[in-house]
């Protein structure tokens, strides 16, 4: 028996995590999946044939990011999560809020702009048009907080307590784009706050704080709205296979814990990358000043000896 034309079989044996991780891959994310690691790979590779680092630790989290794309939608996760609630929230709070910040912390399009080749002058290259779109109207519009924050929350509020949650679960290319939309939003989020990348003007370090805290209870809200619901608020798993042996409403509240949780711990991440990269910038401007009071007292030093050998000339 078919899922809503995903050609997912609904008679899925109880669910265990050593059956969630057998293999069962999407083909969009398996391709995109692969397709980011190689250019990653790539970038990385001709840097390095260049004579130019890179560090291992960026090239560590990217991977890990994209790979836990890869565990929520290329395992049996995809397939227990089109009947599973509390198996749809971990693919949900993985893609949305644990890779970006892996993926962010990767530097990608760092990456991609010192390993892409620069055109000709006059001409315009992929390196040339990722400046483009880097510093366009468009980009600064999606990244600001203003866009950011409530596009956030609308991913809950609006997507599971209205029929477009069902509508979107009810194709393969509907589950498609809402799984990309949640990367997305995860991405466009989490980048102004701690992203390594060049990108729109950012606010000071206590900004991101706020913006990243403005966010987060309404995240831990929306869990703790489907722990204490008294019934079933989403069409799509009120009525799980009899093979699974679950209660719909004990599964809604497993995933409201799910949602909860994770509400801290992506935080915990962001808030330690946010004062590490703080740390680094204040090392960075107290070198910046050393360097310019060291050039200002050669100066001075400078000065003075012309001002002691004009004396010794007048003497002599």
């Amino acid at each position: 028996m078919d899922h809503s034309g995903h050609g997912t079989t609904m008679e899925l044996p109880p669910f265990t995590l050593g059956r969630g991780l057998e293999w069962s891959a999407d083909p969009f994310f398996l391709v995109a999946c692969l397709l980011g690691l190689g250019l990653y790979g790539w970038g990385v590779v001709r840097l390095r044939r260049r004579g130019d680092a890179w560090p291992v630790g960026r090239t560590v989290a990217y991977v890990v990011g994209v790979l836990s794309i890869a565990l929520v939608m290329c395992t049996k996760l995809n397939d227990y999560g089109m009947v599973m609630f509390s198996v749809h929230m971990v693919q949900h709070m993985v893609i949305s809020m644990l890779s970006p910040i892996l993926i962010l912390l990767g530097a990608p399009i760092t990456l991609a702009l010192r390993a892409l080749p620069t055109a000709g002058r006059g001409r315009k290259g992929p390196r040339e048009l990722l400046l483009m779109l880097l510093h366009s109207r468009y980009m600064r519009i999606v990244t600001h907080p203003v866009f950011t924050i409530p596009m956030f929350i609308a991913s809950l509020y609006a997507l599971y307590f209205t029929p477009l949650f069902d509508f979107l679960m009810g194709s393969k290319a509907g589950h498609i784009a809402m799984m990309v939309h949640f990367l997305a939003v995860g991405v466009v989020f989490f980048w102004p706050i701690m992203g390594v990348d060049p990108g729109p003007s950012r606010p000071g370090y206590l900004m991101r704080m706020l913006e990243l805290f403005a966010g987060m209870p309404f995240h831990a809200f929306f869990g703790i709205a489907l722990m204490m619901a008294s019934a079933p608020m989403v069409e799509t798993f009120k009525n799980p296979p009899a093979s699974l042996g679950i209660d719909a409403l004990s599964d809604q509240n497993a995933a409201g814990g799910i949602a909860w949780a994770f509400s801290e711990i992506p935080s915990v991440l962001v808030l330690i990358a946010l004062l590490f990269q703080w740390y680094a910038s204040e090392q960075r401007q107290a070198r910046r000043k050393d360097r310019a009071a060291d050039r200002d007292g050669d100066k001075e030093l400078e000065a003075y000896n012309a001002y002691l050998a004009s004396l010794n000339a007048r003497g002599n």
